[in-house]
């Protein structure tokens, strides 16, 4: 979904940092969908980057900028712990590994997507940019180890990495994931169509959230933000709005009235109580923002976003 975000706000600008774009490569492992008309090549590969040689073929053309957002989300990553590492990790080191054995010079710029959970309890209320990694899941885990891979082969010369720690992306539209978070766009996302939204966790749950028009806003500054500015730390932790599930609730009946809200049927779920109590509630993102990095004040913003962005524009319910 981010993906075809980028590529699709990647058509319509035409040009990043300043320079036109003259070729785009999509590869996933389904055909990836590119919707936009775009003003230069763009070509689609259906590949695994977690098969052997698969990256090196990939990165064939020599892309100056190489976006790596491919993963098995949370509670997929937690659910099937060969699957979760093959993609995550095994990916991310074969895709690195893919532009040391290019040669020839070759060091783009690698814009890799973490998360938030490679934090993991205890953790502080407020969490500030020397927060150690202490992830408590697999997912965590497996995004950690490739902010470790991101660094180290920075520090080679071999790349010039940036990670960028997403927090969870919401209000995502389309059909719901695997991903653990994904009650937090479901409780918003269905209603808004007149349907109805299941929660599996209490209403204090707080949580740390961007939309997704801010996480393409993420990958684009990091494609082009200068190097010497990040200094040794490569990887940062992205800002966001630190909201409750009530308060979400209450931005829904603030932008759409009462009936959206009436649709949400709490139903308790012990795992993904599990995984999301290891996760953290807020962040202080001083460091990204001082950088240029920006995401919404507000969860209202968000839920305008979605509304802008994949209801083009209308509200489908009256407000009570």
């Amino acid at each position: 979904m981010v993906g075809r975000k980028l590529a699709e706000r990647l058509a319509r600008d035409g040009s990043l940092g300043g320079e036109p774009i003259s070729h785009l490569a999509l590869a996933d492992v389904v055909e990836p969908k590119q919707t936009m008309p775009a003003a230069f090549d763009v070509d689609t590969v259906v590949a695994d980057v977690a098969e052997a040689g698969v990256a090196r073929e990939l990165l064939s053309g020599r892309p100056d900028i190489v976006f790596h957002l491919a993963a098995v989300l949370s509670g997929e990553a937690e659910a099937d712990l060969e699957q979760g590492y093959r993609v995550n990790l095994d990916g991310t080191r074969l895709l690195l590994d893919g532009i040391r054995t290019a040669g020839g010079g070759y060091a783009p710029r690698v814009v890799f997507a973490s998360s938030i959970a490679v934090f993991g309890t205890p953790l502080p209320d407020v969490i500030g940019d020397d927060q150690a990694l202490t992830p408590r899941t697999s997912y965590g885990t497996q995004k950690a180890i490739g902010e470790l891979l991101l660094t180290d082969y920075t520090r080679r010369g071999i790349l010039d990495g940036i990670g960028i720690r997403l927090p969870t992306i919401c209000v995502r539209p389309g059909q719901p994931n695997r991903a653990a978070s994904g009650f937090f766009s479901s409780i918003i996302r269905e209603p808004l169509n007149g349907q109805e939204a299941v929660l599996p966790v209490p209403d204090d749950v707080r949580h740390w959230h961007a939309s997704p028009r801010a996480a393409v806003g993420f990958l684009l500054h990091a494609a082009t933000l200068d190097g010497e500015a990040l200094g040794d730390r490569r990887c940062l932790t992205m800002p966001g709005i630190s909201v409750t599930v009530a308060e979400q609730i209450a931005a829904l009946r603030r932008v759409a009235g009462e009936d959206p809200v009436r649709l949400i049927r709490r139903e308790p779920d012990e795992t993904v109580m599990r995984i999301i109590a290891s996760w953290p509630r807020s962040f202080d993102a001083r460091h990204a923002r001082s950088l240029g990095f920006a995401a919404e004040a507000s969860f209202d913003e968000i839920i305008h976003a979605h509304i802008e962005d994949e209801l083009r524009g209308r509200i489908p319910l009256e407000k009570a």
